[in-house]
């Protein structure tokens, strides 16, 4: 069985460096909301149903060509995030179910897409990790401009980033939800933890 597969030379260097500079600049790119898992990351969470893709590509058009190139036929509801780390950065062992916040008979994604936006030349440490029934089916060293598909049931981790620079990459969890399930995920979601230290007390807001 293949667990993984790897793209070289996904998209044209223009587009990622437009990616990394509207990433950057985003006024929601702050330390993470994501789960203790990811230790010492950056980013910001979108949550949408295949529904308002439209609506999504409006509103963050640099993401237009990533989600025309990853999104699977067979998906109807979505996790993405960019997710930086940089020295001392970690991703501890988990199996994605982050949108298990809004329905709580939530299943692994189907598959999990990530594009490495920028990653160092000399990067130290860093590699994906993937794992299943606790045996390692895949250590990946993350390079720019290569986009991974991997099994969304599969445990994964990010091994501690040692060297300097950063590793910027664009996650999507996607996921086959049934018509109950799907009736409890947001059309779009934002989040932040940008948005909810202005806004205390409240964890989601509309895009």
């Amino acid at each position: 069985m293949s667990y993984y597969h790897q793209h070289l030379q996904a998209f044209s260097q223009t587009y990622l460096s437009e990616l990394q500079g509207e990433i950057f600049a985003c006024p929601y790119f702050a330390v993470n909301n994501l789960n203790r898992d990811f230790v010492g990351t950056k980013g910001f969470s979108l949550v949408f149903k295949r529904s308002h893709l439209i609506s999504v590509k409006q509103r963050f058009p640099y993401l237009k060509l990533y989600l025309d190139r990853v999104l699977q036929e067979e998906c109807n509801a979505f996790y993405l995030n960019p997710l930086l780390l940089e020295r001392g950065s970690r991703v501890d062992p988990h199996i994605d179910r982050s949108l298990r916040s809004y329905c709580e008979t939530i299943t692994p994604p189907l598959i999990v897409s990530v594009l490495y936006i920028k990653i160092p030349a000399d990067l130290q440490g860093g590699e994906l990790v993937l794992c299943t029934s606790k045996r390692q089916v895949g250590q990946i060293r993350p390079q720019t401009n290569t986009l991974l598909f991997f099994q969304g049931d599969l445990s994964h981790s990010v091994k501690p980033v040692v060297s300097t620079g950063v590793r910027l990459s664009l996650v999507c969890e996607q996921y086959n939800l049934e018509a109950a399930q799907l009736r409890e995920i947001p059309e779009i979601k934002l989040e932040s933890r940008a948005i909810k230290e202005k806004k205390k007390g409240k964890k989601r807001y509309d895009v």
